[in-house]
């Protein structure tokens, strides 16, 4: 039994620990990794990327998968670009409709996406993927391949306005991890995902109405979606339809690395906070240490397998689907 115990605390603490060794090795290689300015370019780099992983967590506590990021941050941050405009350019204008405005277009979207799924029995894989596109080559339309520019200071300074050294656009993840912990925690959806992801026919039987947890899940990811492509406007100034390019890779590696089952029912936000950091200190790490571009891909590679045998009990499940 003590021995049992001893393994599923070291599979609990095991992302921890990785994040702690990456950083302790990439600083022993040069001691600048470890400099306030490096951790402020981790931590914004880190910001869209997490608000996108903890949107899947939730899906993933399900048991199901969603791959529509790409295309719903791509499509949401070109959005928010053209209304922030049309109603007026600044945030002092009018332009902050665009906030609440692009947050329901994410919640549609994750409702589209989970109707899709649930209703016409079509695997969340490939309906997230199909819509993942959709929303990808509206953003082209939409723009016809150009870029949209947002040059507002104020709504700039989300990146550039510091606090302690951290832009202000960390602080506004922070709270929202902290309001997505809550979600998961501490209300009766939060439960229900786990409820579901747990055993679904289990769930079913004991009255919970399945359809509809996994609807109200994909139109909560869809939220955090939009929330991503909002803040991939303010760091980057601009949007485009490729926008949302590789968070498919970095959300859902950073979810499993972290601790979260792609079965359901196990993990969670603040497991995907860790997951998100260490696949955000390896990417940085590899630039401090001087590492070629051509070694960076594989290198990362092999580190997020590492990564993902140090913190996945694989003998929890008959087969590695």
């Amino acid at each position: 039994m003590s021995q049992l115990l001893d393994r599923d605390r070291l599979i609990r603490w095991a992302p921890l620990l990785v994040l702690v060794g990456l950083v302790i090795l990439f600083a022993l290689v040069n001691p600048a990794f470890l400099s306030q300015r490096n951790f402020a370019r981790i931590a914004i780099a880190a910001a869209p990327a997490l608000m996108v992983a903890i949107g899947v967590t939730f899906i993933i506590i399900m048991g199901s998968i969603d791959l529509s990021m790409e295309g719903t941050v791509g499509l949401t941050a070109v959005l928010f670009c053209f209304i922030f405009l049309a109603t007026g350019g600044t945030l002092a204008t009018g332009g902050w409709l665009a906030i609440p405005a692009i947050l329901l277009v994410g919640a549609l979207i994750g409702l589209v996406n989970g109707l899709i799924h649930v209703r016409l029995r079509i695997p969340s894989f490939m309906a997230s993927l199909a819509l993942g596109f959709v929303g990808t080559g509206a953003a082209v339309l939409l723009t016809g391949g150009n870029i949209v520019k947002i040059e507002d200071d104020t709504f700039r300074a989300l990146l550039t306005w510091r606090i302690a050294g951290f832009p202000l656009m960390v602080y506004v993840v922070a709270v929202l991890t902290l309001l997505a912990s809550f979600i998961q925690s501490y209300t009766t959806l939060g439960r229900n995902f786990y409820a579901v992801g747990g055993g679904e026919e289990l769930a079913h039987a004991s009255g919970l109405n399945v359809r509809r947890v996994r609807i109200l899940g994909f139109v909560l990811a869809g939220v955090f979606y939009a929330v991503a492509g909002i803040l991939q406007v303010a760091k980057l100034g601009q949007a485009e339809s490729v926008s949302g390019a590789n968070f498919m890779f970095i959300s859902i590696t950073s979810v499993v690395v972290g601790g979260v089952a792609l079965w359901g029912g196990i993990g969670g936000v603040w497991n995907t906070v860790v997951g998100v950091l260490i696949v955000n200190v390896i990417n940085n790490g590899m630039v401090v240490i001087g590492l070629p571009d051509y070694l960076q891909d594989g290198m990362l590679g092999l580190l997020v397998i590492v990564a993902v045998v140090l913190s996945t009990d694989r003998r929890s499940v008959s087969f590695v689907k």
